[in-house]
């Protein structure tokens, strides 16, 4: 990891405060939106304990790109932003990111397994279960609970904890979206620390599905060796949240696989309801990119740019 993400990560730590910049036209007496905004992410911080000491500033300046990319640059570090209309956004080396789930919303109607390979490969259905291990900005849990499935969304980097707990709490407001963010559970945690825990605790999901970072350049077409294109969440990714060691790959694939399977599964006791229960463990990964832990998945779902990773328990 480079000196930059060191000192982010010495941030988001709870050793150093996150600044955030707000429009100053937000907290005039006639207009409270940007000091509401505060208040209830200060709530949310608490409530989730997240490691995070915000150092709220007023922003006379009109939050223009070319003022975000002054504010990267000046701060050197993650900045939360609360623009003139109280939208939420992290700014990342310049890039100014944010859920957006609304965005998603024709999508993730219209979402079925026609359409969506990670749908392909998870197979879900209304009533079951899934843990997204790693959250990002949430968009495939969307899509996994879109099914009508119940998703358990972890996130171990505080700020896009924070980001995606914020868009929960926006989106609740919607009546069209009241019964999809219901089926949602943001957990600030660690894969690999929560399913350690869910395991013993017998903590059974239909799926787990992982979608850890990866070298950038993994997204190398392997026929003409050019990258594919980045879209602004994997930049911003990309200088939040390192990919993980060899080991650390290791480590994470076997906890995965061990919370698809309980002990009878495992000792080949109980075939007849392991057939039947067809839980899965699902990896999203680049299409060139390695097996994660060099592991041979038992199927794979892939495009020209994406393939999903399947074992079963």
């Amino acid at each position: 990891m480079n000196q930059q993400k060191r000192d982010d990560s010495q941030a988001l730590s709870g050793s150093a405060p996150v600044p955030l910049v707000y429009a100053a036209t937000l907290s005039t007496p006639s207009n409270h939106s940007a000091l509401s905004s505060i208040d209830a992410i200060s709530t949310l911080i608490e409530q989730n304990q997240l490691p995070i000491h915000l150092t709220p500033k007023a922003s006379d300046q009109k939050l223009t790109q070319k003022y975000r990319q002054q504010l990267s640059e000046e701060y050197q570090s993650p900045v939360l932003i609360i623009d003139d209309k109280g939208e939420l956004s992290l700014l990342i080396e310049g890039i100014s990111v944010a859920p957006n789930w609304a965005k998603l919303q024709r999508r993730v109607v219209s979402a079925g397994r026609k359409s969506e390979l990670l749908l392909q490969a998870a197979k879900l259905s209304a009533g079951q279960s899934a843990l997204d291990a790693t959250a990002g900005f949430g968009h495939d849990s969307l899509i996994l609970a879109s099914t009508g499935a119940q998703v358990t969304m972890l996130e171990q980097q505080p700020l896009l904890a924070l980001l995606l707990l914020v868009e929960q709490q926006k989106m609740v407001q919607e009546p069209n979206w009241q019964k999809l963010m219901a089926r949602l559970d943001i957990v600030h945690c660690t894969a690999e620390s929560y399913l350690a825990h869910a395991l013993p605790q017998r903590m059974a999901f239909d799926v787990v599905y992982l979608d850890p970072m990866f070298p950038g350049d993994s997204y190398e077409n392997s026929k003409t060796g050019k990258g594919a294109k980045v879209g602004k969440h994997m930049q911003a990714l990309h200088g939040l949240v390192a990919p993980p060691s060899k080991e650390a790959e290791v480590s994470l694939f076997d906890l995965a696989k061990n919370a698809i399977a309980d002990s009878q599964d495992a000792q080949g006791q109980n075939q007849d309801r392991l057939e039947a229960t067809g839980r899965r463990l699902i990896i999203k990964r680049p299409i060139s990119a390695p097996h994660l832990a060099g592991q041979t998945p038992d199927e794979v779902w892939q495009n020209d740019v994406v393939r999903f990773d399947g074992y079963f328990a």
